[in-house]
């Protein structure tokens, strides 16, 4: 009864800065009042500047505030018994921005949002991403983006996951491209109420480059200078890759690392120089020093890295420093080229646990055996590694961290970093104004450049007089040192653009507070405890003053009274890629903690309970009988559980062959026992009198089974006996956790992955197949999954009948709620890791 008959996206780019207004318009048709959706997903580096809400002729405007104070207001509303706030979830590239609000029967509402972001040059263009999902065919459907570069535009493009051979001919591709379908254009087919509409609309372009001066673009008191120099010969660069190979890193992971490093390792210049360093709790290097990249030693190199494979535990500490020491070294000793450069690239999925643990002393371990020589790249794989950690250690050593997503694309987002630093072409580049002319000035000295990329300066004109105004370049190149210079003039934007009804003239004030406000969210990171607070305390005011959702402000938007009274305000943030996703607790989403708990019954069904949340996950695993499954893997602590599945008697009449697991291998090595529970059997290896004092076995008559290891965890085991006689089904076994939260931080398996926490949202709860179990949009691990509400039997406090416990089902062997594969967890043995 809700119609959305109106969606426009409408983006303005002007000189790489973009405007982006999103408007959605929804009519209630019921006879009552219904709950209304707004949901816009945006890019990750871009800032809210403005949401507003017009329902039946009255306005409601968001307020950007400091997210302190906006806490406590919506503190305040919750105290009172009013419901929660808006929440963002954080995806790879996107965020999600979702409202809801109750409009009156047969009314209309408006919502409003507004972006702004300086696009970024990656590889040598810039993109532009939208991202759309109507869910249904809407009456007005447009996407609308004129770019404004007065360089003018070396080629522009556009295409989208969900265009069909129909739809190509309505994108229209120039300065302004615009995509609007109809109603039945929209359509999966000739009277389908299901839309194409459901995807990616990418827009890419880039810009005619005539100067190595680059562009300098000044308006209305502001000026931005954009430095990318073309054909410039690259710098040769001498790389450490740093490869984590602790347990954790086992399976999928380390063969996407492969993968990546393999394909990285034959796309080295002969003139680039490479080592490779891998680190557990124990430190090997392929070669003492770095290597040329000759086709000989990069085939050996190739080699080295196939055999590198997961066990212990993570010495972060230890593993970069043996990189740095031999990058020191090899400079001192005079081996590399003079004029190159010199970086690390540190490829973890974990935290460090061994050796030096305290992030600080390896934050201050790393930038001191540094000195400001070299750069850092590092890569965390996966969402359970310590981001902020990394990327705070990177930025102190003038690099950047990036976050590799789990999934079948991982070894490509691995390559695709890679590249964007594969080819330096100017090192130590600085970029000089006149200091009488300008001031508050971005960061205008920069380490590197590289191929592809762009370094932007934006500063305060402080003397409208230009003929002053002399712009300097310095830099290193591959051969000879790099230096050009030339005299900056103002754009008349009303000359270059003289038909166009220009609306946004304060771009460049506007991108220099954008800049300075990212550079100063950066600082906050690092230096010393005052520099922090300063920067802390300028990023706060100059958002304050621009109206920008950082990670220091939120819009709070009041939303109108209900017949139940007042309602709460809505709150949205600004999330970090630190933050995995995660909004504080304030805003909606709790925290988990350790309190939940892990299970497997029946067909294979894994069900991870939330008590907090008073909710559970599940899912199903389908293999063929006789496979066994690494279940939990805690290198640490060497907990290690191994399960294999039986199948029935024989197939049922409906053709469908139902799998238990039938027998359990609970082992501790470092205690040297090994625990086999089978449907017939519990047999302890080897029988021994300590065994008493490492671990309890309870057995009661109802046929469960309590493993508690000594000052760990507890394993539960229920034998589900079935009549002999049945045609098709046998005895099997049910397995549970209890107290996971005591077990290392390096666990995982198909169970223990789970056993620290899970964050996720769910939302677009709509009609299923079945009328009972409807569906949803689950939001985990950076990744969309459709999941089904159902039920799962948890047999703990009745063996026989078992309690109904909800949960969101996903679907296909649980493929995208755990990382890999489900392939990825089969071993060879009840007592094997591979």
């Amino acid at each position: 009864m809700v119609e959305v008959y109106s969606v426009k996206v409408d983006c303005t780019v002007t000189s790489r800065f973009a405007h982006t207004v999103t408007t959605s318009r929804a009519l209630n048709k019921a006879k009552s009042s219904q709950e209304i959706f707004f949901e816009v997903q945006m890019p990750k580096t871009a800032f809210i500047v403005n949401f507003s809400m017009e329902i039946d002729g009255e306005v409601y405007v968001g307020a950007v505030k400091e997210k302190k104070k906006a806490k406590k207001q919506y503190e305040k509303a919750v105290s009172s018994g009013q419901t929660a706030g808006l929440v963002k979830a954080s995806g790879r590239k996107m965020e999600k921005f979702s409202v809801s609000v109750n409009i009156a029967a047969e009314s209309n509402v408006t919502f409003i949002l507004t972006y702004e972001e300086l696009l970024q040059r990656k590889l040598g263009q810039y993109e532009i991403l939208t991202r759309v999902k109507p869910k249904l065919p809407v009456q007005e459907f447009q996407i609308v983006t004129n770019i404004y570069e007065p360089q003018g535009l070396a080629y522009v493009d556009a295409h989208a996951t969900f265009l069909s051979n129909e739809l190509l001919p309505l994108v229209h591709k120039t300065a302004r491209i615009s995509f609007s379908p109809t109603m039945d254009e929209q359509r999966k087919c000739p009277n389908c109420e299901g839309t194409l509409i459901d995807g990616d609309f990418v827009i890419k372009y880039d810009v005619k480059r005539t100067e190595n001066l680059g562009n300098v673009q000044i308006a209305n008191g502001y000026f931005v200078h954009f430095f990318s120099p073309q054909d410039l010969q690259r710098v040769p660069k001498n790389v450490a890759f740093v490869i984590d190979r602790s347990g954790s890193m086992w399976g999928i992971k380390m063969q996407q690392t492969h993968e990546a490093l393999l394909a990285i390792l034959k796309d080295l210049n002969e003139e680039d120089h490479f080592a490779l360093i891998q680190f557990d709790d124990t430190i090997d290097s392929w070669r003492e020093s770095l290597s040329k990249a000759t086709k000989e030693n990069v085939a050996e190199g190739m080699a080295y890295i196939r055999t590198i494979q997961p066990s212990g535990v993570t010495d972060i500490n230890s593993g970069v420093l043996r990189g740095v020491h031999m990058l020191i070294k090899d400079r001192q000793e005079e081996k590399l080229p003079e004029r190159s450069v010199d970086m690390i690239i540190l490829l973890t999925d974990g935290m460090p646990n061994i050796g030096v643990t305290s992030i600080p002393a390896i934050q201050d371990n790393v930038k001191s055996a540094m000195g400001g020589n070299m750069s850092l790249f590092c890569l965390g794989i996966g969402n359970d590694v310590d981001y902020s950690f990394l990327d705070v250690m990177s930025q102190q050593n003038k690099g950047v961290a990036r976050r590799i997503f789990e999934g079948s694309d991982a070894s490509l987002q691995l390559q695709g970093f890679y590249d964007e630093v594969a080819s330096p072409i100017l090192s130590k580049v600085d970029l000089r104004y006149p200091v009488n002319v300008v001031d508050s000035l971005t960061t205008n000295h920069y380490s590197e450049l590289y191929n592809g990329s762009e370094i932007v300066v934006a500063g305060r004109m402080m003397d409208n007089n230009l003929d002053n105004f002399m712009v300097e370049v310095f830099g290193q190149g591959s051969e000879m040192d790099f230096l050009v210079e030339g005299q900056a003039s103002a754009l008349d934007w009303n000359v270059m653009y003289p038909n166009e009804d220009y609306i946004f003239g304060y771009f460049t004030e506007r991108l220099w507070a954008y800049l300075t406000i990212q550079q100063l969210l950066q600082k906050s990171k690092t230096g010393t405890p005052e520099e922090k607070a300063n920067a802390t305390a300028k990023a706060l005011e100059m958002s304050l003053r621009y109206s920008f959702v950082t990670p220091l402000t939120s819009m709070v938007v009041t939303k109108p009274d209900t017949k139940d009274g007042p309602d709460s305000p809505l709150i949205a943030d600004k999330l970090t890629e630190g933050e995995g996703g995660k909004s504080d607790n304030w805003a909606g989403v709790p925290d988990h903690g350790q309190a939940f708990s892990l299970k497997m019954d029946g067909d294979p069904h894994f069900m991870i309970e939330l008590p907090d949340r008073e909710d559970a996950l599940c899912f199903n695993l389908n293999d063929k009988p006789g496979t066994i499954f690494n279940l939990v893997r805690d290198p640490t602590q060497g907990i290690f559980v191994n399960g294999q599945i039986l199948g029935d008697k024989k197939i049922a009449p409906d053709g469908k062959m139902n799998t238990y697991f039938c027998r359990f291998g609970i082992e501790h090595r470092i205690l040297g026992l090994k625990l086999e529970v089978s449907t017939q059997d519990i047999s302890l290896l080897p029988p021994s009198s300590y065994v008493s004092f490492s671990m309890d076995l309870l057995l009661t008559k109802d046929r469960s089974l309590t493993v508690t290891l000594r000052n760990s965890v507890k394993f539960v085991i229920l034998l589900h006996k079935v009549w002999s006689e049945h045609p098709y089904h046998r005895d099997y076994l049910g397995f549970y956790t209890l107290d996971s939260h005591l077990l290392s931080s390096s666990v995982h398996g198909l169970l223990g992955q789970f056993y620290h926490g899970i964050e996720y949202e769910v939302s677009d709860m709509h009609p299923g197949e079945v009328q009972e179990k409807p569906d949803a949009t689950m939001y985990v691990k950076g990744r969309e999954l459709n999941v089904t509400r159902g039920w799962q039997r948890d047999f703990r406090s009745d063996l026989k009948m078992g309690k109904n416990v909800p949960c969101w089902f996903v679907h296909s062997n649980g493929t995208g709620l755990i990382d890999g594969d489900a392939t990825d967890y089969v071993v060879s043995g009840l007592f094997k890791t591979f």
